[in-house]
């Protein structure tokens, strides 16, 4: 919101009138972002009222152009030329004489242009840096100023335009009343309140109104004034104040009731009398009704849209924006006023429906003073028959009765507990009573002194202690509140999920991934992509009311979607060559799943209750998963690279598992969206955690996926925690390396073999590593060779050849009993 300081400063009253950056200050300090303050000019040199005398028409030119005699001063006249339309003979505008420099350095001078001599220019307001308006020069109201007077002081060049951005929840502060107020609790300064000002007694009703909808207008009132001189301009201050606030004037009963709703924070509208036929009914839009608005656009309403109505059908969008048929044109003469509290909530879906955002629906959606209709509808009436010589008629309509707000108590010492600061005696009373409150302090039966207040009508948003805490703490300074560290309590550290968490993440960076932030959500539909069955427990998932995107709505079981459309992004990018991987919770829902129990705020839950709202929740354990594509070893003079595999997935998983020692292996497995003959179910023991392998290739072709892209997830949170892990046994002495080949049946695992030996080993085998797997004639049909590099080393002594001998023996005879391995000749 734009509002001049001239016209913040109007209400309140100062031993010295605070400088813009002054009151700006004011403004953060009491809680309310300035955004910008904008010194209006600067204009230097001769700048005067000006009168059009005679006007010539230059045809012979490609564009319209006007050569002006205008009255500069007294027996002054100068020749000016000017491309504007929108002004004739005997009007007063803003003269730049040769010598004045306007905003953005641009000087004046006389010169020869368009085969006329021009002295000076004519000027529009953006070209004074009075607003943006530029569809034309500024037309003065006659009798404003004389030809030659000074226009430096008539347009005040010397005012500042401050733009503040109150919080929602301080509707009021939308309106030159409620910044005022503001002003005046950081100032400590007298202020006069415009909303207070009386109102006379009603003599009957102006109009016939009928709400049909009590919940969404709890308040409807009208005012009418006759006779008003359509012709009647805008006085000049109050269409400076308009431009300075960003809004076009239009008209006078248009900017009259802009005016007041800027003034007191209340929306008026302005009905043409005379084009509504018979009473007034509010009420919700029938099906299939359309509206013309102002703007031209006809409108097709919603069942939820709030409406005031005649005889004739639709005639405004409640609290958005008027009808074209009941629109205040140049000849309308005969205005109705009407000032309404509308449901915020419903103003602010017609908004978002309609995309239709106004200055007035600004201001219901976050509430008005229930209680300023009938001030606003008078300080209106009253403007119009000022300026217009309009007529005021002797009734005023009035119905409904909002809701006031409740009487909020608290104990009188809680801002201090809450900020530890010990204010002063009276503070807490001073500070609410400034802010409109009726305070009354009183004893309990406890003997604690208690402040009881009364919000005031414009404040709906205070409706508990807390914030009545609030508003005594900002208007005493969040910069009295002094920032004490709380001291850190005694701790044990990282839990163990948390370390492991660490762990694993950073095994998988050493590794060469790179760690993304997958998004949470996800669209239903990518399950087709995937190629999961229909009844995939992986497709029960947790929709969301209202999700960031409208297509992603359900919460991510699985990681894998996240990180293939992150992959997307970096192929889309150029990147070849990728490797990411991700450390994040997934939503599975439960089969029997609880309603969510309501828990109050004010103690700490029970611990049954915390145990209920754990149990309307959906399991979320923690998931690693990681996508690979491209070389997995790039190419260079040291060799042909090598691209990633199934194999680079699954080493992915043990990595997993050494980096918390947890044993991972894998078997063969079929299970979407990996391939089925290259898919490795992940398992821990006998109990699996995961799967790796290379994805199918109708997903990777779905998907737009490089070729053998591969993947892996593990469910982190069902690997086993080691409460007590022992420390790494380095041996100083050498290991003794020695390698075994078995035929065994080429349907058994590698894994399972790789198992048997390790089994065998004994407490000497350090590692084993399969580096060879042959298939062919020299070992039969249906049979497979499967080379072993074995370590063997002791960790007290250097091992000899006859121990290390006896150890892979035992190894390859432990083999050959668990799955049928044959020493290789």
């Amino acid at each position: 919101m734009r509002i001049p300081v001239t016209w913040l400063v109007e209400h309140l009253e100062f031993d010295q009138t605070p400088t813009p950056d002054q009151l700006a200050e004011a403004f953060t300090r009491v809680g309310i972002e300035v955004e910008e303050t904008t010194g209006l000019g600067p204009v230097t040199g001769p700048l005067v009222a000006g009168r059009v005398v005679e006007i010539e028409e230059l045809t012979e030119f490609k564009k319209p152009i006007r050569f002006c005699r205008v009255e500069v001063g007294p027996d002054q006249v100068n020749g000016i030329v000017c491309g504007a339309r929108n002004f004739v003979e005997g009007d007063t505008v803003v003269v730049a004489l040769p010598g004045a420099v306007l905003p953005g350095d641009f000087r004046i001078a006389a010169r020869k242009t368009y085969g006329r001599t021009s002295e000076g220019m004519i000027c529009s307001a953006r070209e004074l840096g009075l607003g943006d308006e530029h569809a034309g020069i500024l037309v003065l109201p006659s009798g404003t100023a004389q030809p030659g007077d000074d226009a430096h002081e008539l347009l005040g060049l010397g005012d500042t335009v401050i733009e503040v951005a109150p919080t929602p929840d301080r509707g009021y502060a939308f309106s030159v009343r409620g910044l005022a107020r503001e002003l005046a609790c950081a100032f400590e300064a007298p202020f006069g309140d415009p909303g207070l000002a009386e109102v006379p007694e009603a003599e009957g009703d102006v109009w016939s109104v009928r709400v049909d909808d009590a919940t969404a207008c709890s308040r409807f009132a009208a005012r009418r004034v006759t006779g008003v001189d359509p012709t009647a301009p805008t006085p000049w201050w109050m269409r400076r104040r308009l431009m300075l606030a960003g809004i076009r004037s239009i008209s006078l009963p248009v900017d009259v009731t802009n005016y007041v709703m800027l003034e007191l924070g209340q929306p008026l509208h302005a009905f043409d009398a005379s084009a509504v036929k018979g009473g007034l009914v509010v009420r919700r839009a029938a099906a299939g009704e359309k509206l013309t608005t102002l703007d031209d656009a006809v409108r097709a309403l919603d069942p939820d849209d709030i409406v005031i109505a005649d005889d004739s059908g639709v005639l405004s969008l409640a609290g958005v924006m008027g009808g074209a048929s009941t629109e205040v044109r140049d000849s309308s003469s005969d205005i109705l006023l009407e000032a309404a509290v509308w449901d915020p909530k419903s103003i602010a879906r017609t908004v978002r429906r309609h995309k239709l955002p106004s200055e007035a629906a600004k201001r219901y959606e976050r509430t008005v003073d229930p209680a300023l209709a009938p001030v606003a509808l008078e300080r209106a009436a009253r403007l119009l028959h000022l300026f217009g010589e309009g007529s005021i008629q002797p009734g005023r309509t009035d119905v409904g009765t909002p809701e006031l707000p409740a009487a909020v108590s608290m104990p009188i010492d809680l801002p201090d507990r809450v900020a530890g600061v010990p204010y002063a005696r009276g503070v807490t009373a001073r500070r609410l009573g400034q802010i409109g409150c009726r305070v009354e302090v009183s004893t309990d039966d406890a003997g604690h002194t208690v402040v009881t207040a009364v919000p005031p009508t414009w404040r709906a948003d205070l409706i508990q202690p807390a914030d009545l805490v609030e508003e005594v703490l900002r208007l005493e300074g969040y910069d009295s509140i002094p920032s004490v560290l709380p001291p850190v309590p005694a701790g044990r550290g990282l839990t163990e999920q948390q370390r492991r968490r660490r762990s694993v993440s950073r095994a998988l960076a050493e590794h060469g991934l790179v760690e993304v932030k997958p998004f949470p959500f996800l669209s239903p539909a990518v399950f087709d992509a995937l190629g999961l069955a229909e009844d995939d427990v992986r497709r029960t998932t947790t929709t969301v009311l209202n999700p960031l995107e409208s297509d992603k709505n359900a919460l991510a079981t699985t990681l894998v979607p996240g990180l293939l459309d992150a992959l997307q992004r970096n192929l889309a990018r150029g990147q070849k060559d990728v490797a990411l991987y991700a450390v994040a919770q997934v939503t599975l829902p439960r089969a029997q799943q609880g309603a969510m129990p309501e828990v109050g705020v004010g103690e700490r839950p029970a611990d049954e209750q915390v145990a209920a709202l754990r149990a309307a929740l959906p399991q979320q354990p923690v998931h690693v998963a990681a996508v690979l594509c491209g070389n997995r070893e790039l190419p260079g003079w040291w060799g042909a690279g090598r691209r990633a595999d199934w194999a680079d997935a699954v080493e992915v998983a043990r990595l997993v598992g050494q980096a918390y020692g947890v044993r991972i292996s894998a078997v063969a497995s079929d299970l979407a969206p990996w391939h089925p003959g290259r898919c490795a179910e992940l398992r821990v023991g006998d109990f699996p955690v995961g799967h790796a392998g290379e994805l199918h290739p109708k997903v990777v072709e779905a998907l737009g996926l490089p070729k053998r892209t591969v993947a892996v997830e593990l469910d982190l949170d069902a690997l086993p925690l080691a409460e007590h892990r022992p420390a790494p046994v380095v041996s100083p002495y050498p290991p003794v390396l020695l390698d075994v080949a078995v035929v065994v049946d080429a349907d058994v695992p590698a894994a399972r073999v790789a198992e048997a030996l390790d089994a065998g080993g004994g407490e000497l085998l350090e590692d084993i590593r399969l580096f060879d797997d042959y298939r062919g004639e020299r070992v039969g049909e249906g049979k497979r060779s499967l080379a072993y590099a074995l370590r063997f080393r002791a960790t007290d002594r250097t091992l000899t050849v006859e121990e290390a001998t006896a150890a892979r023996d035992a190894a390859v005879a432990a083999a050959a009993e668990s799955v049928g391995a044959v020493l290789r000749a």
